[in-house]
This record gives structure tokens, sequence and C-alpha cells, in this order.
């Protein structure tokens, strides 16, 4: 069964950046890009008309910080989807997005196979709990175990950790060239080396992540991160 293109709207108040991700998202099959806008008056006023599937959304506005859009598409009715894309790596954003429920969040700079596979993820997402079929207890039966086993996917996760964290530390060492410490993972996402670390040595117990020792500075080694995938 062939699934529903999925329709976006792109908000970024940087007119060549927006054209770029444009062109990103055209380029992956199943998404069209219905509309952009350049501030969050813009973004309000396009979701209402054009009712997009997604918003891949800016943080940092002209007029309204991003956050404060989607709290205003929610009191305005309108159930789009959030990706957040913002050069913003301060945790209270990074929380703040996790609160107000966006499907992913994604750091700028960022390459077209970064924004592909979480759209691809969205759309696998989408396909089994929003195009499902409901006319008996067992398709709502499989709705919500399709729901559970995503539940199931972010609690694979210690005790306090988000999958959003989750995922921009696993992004910032994807794009590490060499190896990474725990410090320079959280001042380049912006949370605090003791939860770089934690996130950090998840992947490595998960074999994502290789651990080297380096010894050449005084104290207790530092460790060092690779990923491996």
């Amino acid at each position: 069964m062939k699934h529903p293109t999925i329709d976006v709207l792109v908000v970024d108040d940087d007119f060549m950046v927006s054209r770029i991700h444009r062109g990103f998202v055209e380029r992956v099959p199943g998404f069209r890009v219905v509309g952009t806008a350049h501030t969050g008056q813009e973004a309000l006023d396009a979701a209402a008309e054009l009712r997009p599937d997604l918003v891949l959304l800016d943080l940092y506005l002209p007029d309204i910080f991003g956050l404060d859009v989607v709290t205003r598409l929610r009191t305005a009715g309108l159930d789009c989807d959030v990706l957040v894309i913002s050069a913003a790596r301060e945790s209270d954003a990074v929380r703040g997005a996790v609160r107000h429920g966006v499907v992913s969040y994604l750091l700028k700079p960022f390459g077209f196979d970064d924004l592909r596979r979480r759209l691809e993820q969205y759309a696998a997402q989408r396909s089994g709990a929003y195009t499902a079929e409901v006319h008996s207890q067992a398709d709502v039966d499989r709705v919500l175990a399709r729901a559970s086993a995503a539940r199931a996917t972010a609690a694979a996760l210690p005790k306090g950790l988000s999958t959003v964290t989750a995922g921009l530390v696993e992004g910032a060492l994807r794009a590490a060239e060499e190896t990474m410490s725990a410090a320079e993972c959280a001042q380049r996402i912006g949370i605090s080396r003791v939860s770089a670390r934690r996130y950090l040595e998840h992947l490595h117990d998960t074999g994502k992540a290789d651990v080297t020792l380096r010894y050449a500075v005084p104290g207790r080694p530092e460790r060092r991160y690779r990923w491996v995938g």
C-alpha cells in the first residue's frame, strides 16, 4: 500500500538556509515542501493555511521563539508534528523541545543524510501510528502495540536519559573528525560534562562507540570516544 505524501513546512529566518533545507526535504521520497516561512508569525499563518503534516522549525526566529511557536500551534488546534532544526545547543532548549513533544532535534549545521535519516524515521513511525485504518478492536490493539514499541525503544535508555539528548550526543560523536572527550561533547551541545559522559558511556556499552585512554594530561587518563556505529 502506498502511503500518502507527507507535507512539510520549512521555517527558518535565513532565506538561503531555508532554500537549502527545502532542497534536502524534496530529495527524500514521500515528502514534499508545501511552503516556507521566515518568522514565527509567518509560520503560524502558513500552518493554519497549508495544514502541513510536519514543520521543520528553527528556534531562533526574529519575532517569536520557536518553542513558543509550538505552543501557539497547539493552542490553535493545529496538530502538525514538529522537527526542530536549530543551532541552539543549550540544555534548556533541548529539554524544552522534549517537553513540547517534538519528534526530533537536529543540530545545525547538518548534511542531507542527517536530515534524511530523521525524515525516514518519522515516516516509518507515522505510517504505523497515523495511517492505520481502524475498523475493529484488533486494529486499535495494533496501533497501541506500535506505540508501545516506540515507548520501549525510548525506555531502552538508562533512567534519566532522554532520546532527544541521546540523538544530539550521537550526532556530535558522528561528526567528530577523530575522537571526542565528554568535556568536548558537553561544550558542543550545551549540556554538563557529567551528562555527556553518561550518554557517551551508554553508546560504549551498546557497542556504538569505542573508548581509548589518553595519558598525555596530568592526573587520571582522559577517556576518548569514537563512533563505530
